[in-house]
């Protein structure tokens, strides 16, 4: 088959003739159709991403759209011609999704979204799983809770924002000027963090008493903030890029939580890719529900333009990339 190899740090993508894979126990072939594009893939082609344990060179790309091409012994209900999605490779050493098929362990799949194109969910399972683990898993969101996506035009949050709104909840996202549009237009209220101090942002929206729920997608100081922009006693901050030091003493003045998102997990232990593949299940009844869509940037790649697509992904997509095989 035909695959796109990284061979050594910041190299460019070669297209290779390797083996195609087979599937086995609790495993599936999949013909991926779109692979789509994170910033952690760039990071992993780049070698500055260690956590995610793909040394090179590798076949990289994690996020998978395609069709069923053959079922190994004890893989469930899955059969040959069946569309689906997942977070499925490209970490730990396992070959990623830029190639033509990829072996995916069962649990990870799901049926993909009958109202999204195979290239449009091809680009949600790292995000959507991401958004999910934080909002529904750890905070428990809800009809009624304010929430605060930081980083609200992201490829996390603008996912996070809608899946918000979803669930009920009063949703306000952080952005520059140049994000209003897109925020406003998902339905949160849009704040201008470089205009507003956490301090004014919290008084003007929540009459001072702060966030019920702040999800931070951003990192770094805009952690710092977020445990400043939680509601006292009740306020609860989750993080997907919490890595830094950080001092917790603004959230512990407020009786605050906090809690942390690593959504490789399952990938690198084992642990708990069953649920992996119920979140993609149960988001896809709300996008086929016309709940929630990805922002696309309209420019297409396929095998052959890869290295301009990573390019793009570097300098600032307008939205989010796919690969199409």
């Amino acid at each position: 088959m035909h695959a796109l190899v990284v061979d050594a740090a910041d190299a460019p993508f070669r297209l290779a003739t390797i083996p195609k894979p087979v599937a086995g126990a609790g495993q599936v072939l999949v013909r991926v159709k779109a692979s789509g594009l994170n910033p952690l893939d760039a990071k992993i082609r780049a070698g500055q991403a260690a956590h995610a344990q793909q040394p090179l060179p590798a076949v990289i790309g994690m996020d998978l759209a395609g069709t069923v091409e053959a079922v190994g012994p004890l893989a469930g209900d899955w059969q040959v011609g069946d569309d689906v999605y997942a977070l499925g490779a490209g970490i730990g050493g396992i070959q990623g999704t830029l190639a033509e098929y990829v072996v995916v362990d069962a649990r990870l799949l799901a049926r993909k979204p009958e109202r999204l194109s195979m290239r449009e969910a091809a680009v949600l399972p790292l995000v959507l799983i991401t958004a999910w683990e934080g909002l529904v898993d750890r905070a428990r969101v809800g009809v009624g809770h304010t929430v605060l996506i930081q980083g609200g035009a992201g490829g996390v949050g603008h996912v996070a924002v809608q899946l918000a709104i979803a669930y009920g909840a009063r949703v306000y996202a952080t952005g520059s000027a140049r994000h209003r549009a897109t925020i406003e237009g998902l339905g949160a209220t849009f704040i201008d963090y470089q205009q507003h101090t956490v301090e004014e942002y919290v008084a003007l929206h929540t009459a001072g008493e702060g966030f019920d729920i702040v999800y931070d997608t951003v990192g770094g100081a805009t952690l710092d903030a977020s445990f400043r922009a939680a509601k006292v006693y009740h306020g609860h901050v989750v993080s997907c890029l919490g890595w830094g030091q950080h001092s917790l003493a603004p959230l512990s003045f407020r009786g605050a939580t906090y809690s942390g998102v690593f959504t490789l997990l399952p990938l690198l232990t084992g642990k708990g890719r069953e649920h992996h593949g119920r979140i993609l299940s149960d988001a896809a009844c709300l996008i086929d529900a016309g709940k929630l869509t990805p922002i696309m940037d309209p420019r297409r790649f396929d095998r052959h333009t890869v290295n301009a697509a990573y390019d793009l992904l570097a300098s600032g997509a307008q939205g989010r990339l796919a690969i199409e095989f």
